[in-house]
């Protein structure tokens, strides 16, 4: 929470600086523990009360309900007051203290109740945003193999030195930063920069933290130490951008920063000026009932109460929203950025084109790669797969030509496949540009050393993509596309979908970066689903995640979850955001009118503390009536049927 917020503990540690279990339940959270204690014995309080009970029992059970409440937030108070801090906690204590000098303990004790929940519930909100970094850092595998004086060393990663000769073996995860010296391969980095196939690295290229190795041994110069490598660098920037969400102040707290002076000083000039002129006993009395008038207990509850309703019922439909503040974000934004692999796209690539030379067709075509790739786990040999014939034949004396493709016998033919260069495209050069510019990955095939044809896979964008731009646009947001795909396949899919502001070939501190500048122009949502893109969704006004094919560091890092598949819930959640906050809106405009409106009559002495108990409490069932609304939403409709797989273009097409 900010300096200028007067409410709310201060972040708890141990006694040796560490901090403690973050709370993963609501009940346990100590403020909402506190607040049911105390909502016990005013329950207790008022059954007593009305059945004729004894004055002293009631007195008793409402003074313990005080302290228990007070305990919430009088103490970080009191700290704050002597750092010269104040804000809606502040006058909250002065009110209570207001209440129990005029002999209203019970309205003392409401006040404590009602506040203690607010303050557990934002508690509870704050503690889901700081969780989540383990993930990040599990990527880093627990040994790195280092060439040293001619030998392998089994070292831990914290160990390396810019300079050192990393070997990473087939299925290794790679230790830090670095630059291949020799050996080629496949690397999937796509926990490292979204690109959904995996990327062919060489000598030369540049590899980092968290990358998996593919079938090639690599020997690697160190470039970047543990401490400062790709994923360090993400654990930075969450870190930073969730310090910076924490210390950003609420809804009430804005309004109570310039409030609550103002009415303590009101309440002081009445005090002293109504004695100087009048009976002291009278006008101190009155500037406590002006203080009572004042306090914003309705204004306390008037957005936690929405909130719960409003969480509440997102996740319903399937959206997780972490508390008060991601919901006031939400209701605020104006641009949104999302990634492409894995949310607008499918994640799931597939053959869009086949193209073939002389009088070969598709089929013979994709019969001879789907019999290289039958023993294959690569992501394209699945989408090959999928698309040939189901009773494919194995080829023999398969080989995995790092880097490069595989090779093999079909009967007595060798036939090939694998990436243009390695198999020189021939007259079908011009047709693989096509694929690429078409933002596909084209695969070439050989038969008896001759090109036969080239397929082009590609991960197609969600059946709903286009339906949700439109959404988005028509609701009056900017949207653009951040992602580490190469720029043909960015723009070629962001076309499709309708978007045309296009971030490509970025790394995960470049999309930050982005969402940094957008942020300077307007409230900025970003989308995403994998651990690249944690940096931006800390870094966003709102981070809004894929829930069910995220990664847990990306759920963790957001202030927003969807958990489905379906994209359409991301317009649909904006716009229930929307009118929450419109809600929350109207209640801090009632209780402000309330403050106003009672405290003038409390000083002419028209209202005295009962009346103004009295219209505090209605307020305060008109508020919460009026937040229950924002547990009202629309199921979406039926999903639309999934869009059938690609099917492969005859020669001479454009997927």
């Amino acid at each position: 929470m900010s300096d200028a917020c007067g409410c709310g503990s201060d972040e708890k540690t141990t006694a040796e600086g560490e901090e403690e279990r973050e709370p993963e339940k609501l009940w346990e959270v100590d403020e909402l523990r506190a607040a049911a204690v105390a909502g016990v014995l005013l329950l207790a309080a008022l059954i007593i009360g009305w059945s004729g009970g004894s004055d002293t029992v009631v007195t008793v059970l409402e003074a313990l309900a005080l302290v228990v409440g007070a305990w919430t937030f009088v103490p970080s108070t009191l700290r704050r007051l002597a750092k010269g801090k104040i804000g809606v906690g502040t006058l909250m204590t002065i009110a209570a203290v207001g209440a129990v000098i005029l002999g209203e303990v019970g309205e003392a004790a409401m006040l404590a109740f009602l506040y203690s929940i607010s303050e557990g519930l934002e508690e509870y909100s704050l503690a889901r945003t700081r969780r989540g970094l383990r993930a990040l850092l599990n990527l880093v595998p627990d040994e790195a193999t280092v060439l040293r004086d001619g030998t392998e060393q089994t070292i831990a990663p914290g160990e390396l030195r810019v300079g050192d000769t990393m070997v990473v073996k087939p299925g290794e995860r790679i230790a830090t930063d670095g630059v291949i010296r020799s050996g080629r391969t496949a690397l999937d980095v796509s926990a490292i920069t979204g690109e959904s196939v995996p990327v062919e690295a060489q000598p030369g290229s540049e590899v980092f933290a968290g990358s998996i190795n593919g079938t090639g041994a690599l020997e690697v110069e160190v470039t970047t130490t543990a401490e400062d490598n790709s994923l360090a660098r993400i654990v930075k920037i969450v870190e930073a951008e969730q310090a910076r969400k924490g210390a950003s102040q609420r809804l009430a707290d804005k309004i109570a920063k310039p409030l609550v002076p103002g009415i303590m000083a009101a309440a002081a000039v009445i005090a002293l000026v109504g004695s100087l002129l009048g009976d002291p006993s009278t006008w101190i009395e009155r500037a406590l009932v002006v203080l009572v008038a004042a306090s914003p207990c309705a204004l306390a509850i008037s957005v936690p109460v929405t909130v719960v309703a409003a969480v509440g019922a997102a996740s319903k439909l399937g959206v997780l929203v972490k508390g008060g503040a991601a919901l006031e974000a939400l209701g605020a934004v104006r641009m949104v950025a999302l990634d492409k692999t894995g949310t607008l796209t499918r994640n799931q690539p597939t053959v869009v084109d086949i193209a073939t030379t002389g009088d070969h067709s598709p089929a013979q075509v994709l019969a001879v790669a789907a019999a290289l790739e039958a023993r294959s786990e690569h992501p394209l040999a699945r989408a090959i797969l999928a698309a040939a014939e189901s009773d494919v034949q194995p080829a023999t004396d398969v080989e995995a030509v790092t880097g490069a493709g595989l090779t093999g016998r079909i009967g007595v033919r060798p036939v090939r496949l694998g990436r243009p260069g390695w198999i020189e495209p021939g007259e079908l050069t011009g047709r693989v540009e096509q694929m690429q510019h078409a933002g596909a990955t084209a695969v070439l095939i050989e038969d008896e050393g001759r090109v036969i044809g080239a397929i082009a896979v590609r991960d197609e964008l969600r059946p709903e993509a286009a339906e949700v731009i439109d959404r988005l646009h028509a609701s009056g947001l900017t949207v653009a596309m951040l992602t580490g795909d190469n720029t043909r396949t960015a723009k070629a899919l962001a076309a499709q979908a309708g978007i045309d502001v296009v971030h490509a070939d970025l790394r995960p501190e470049d999309k930050a970066r982005i969402i940094g500048e957008l942020r300077a122009q307007r409230v900025t949502a970003m989308v995403g689903d994998g651990v690249n893109d944690a940096p931006a969704l800390a870094t966003a006004d709102l981070g809004i995640a894929m829930g069910a094919m995220g990664t847990d560091v990306a759920i963790e890092t957001a202030d927003v979850a969807l958990m489905g598949e379906d994209l359409r819930h991301l317009p649909q959640a904006l716009d229930h955001a929307r009118r929450s906050r419109h809600i929350m809106l109207q209640n801090v405009g009632l209780s402000l009118a309330v403050i106003v409106g009672l405290m003038p009559l409390a000083l002419l002495g028209i209202l005295g503390l009962a009346a103004v108990v009295a219209v505090h409490e209605v307020a305060e069932i008109v508020i919460i009536g009026n937040g229950v609304r924002a547990g009202r939403t629309k199921p979406l409709p039926p999903a639309p049927a999934p869009a059938p797989q690609a099917e492969p273009q005859p020669a001479g097409a454009v997927a």
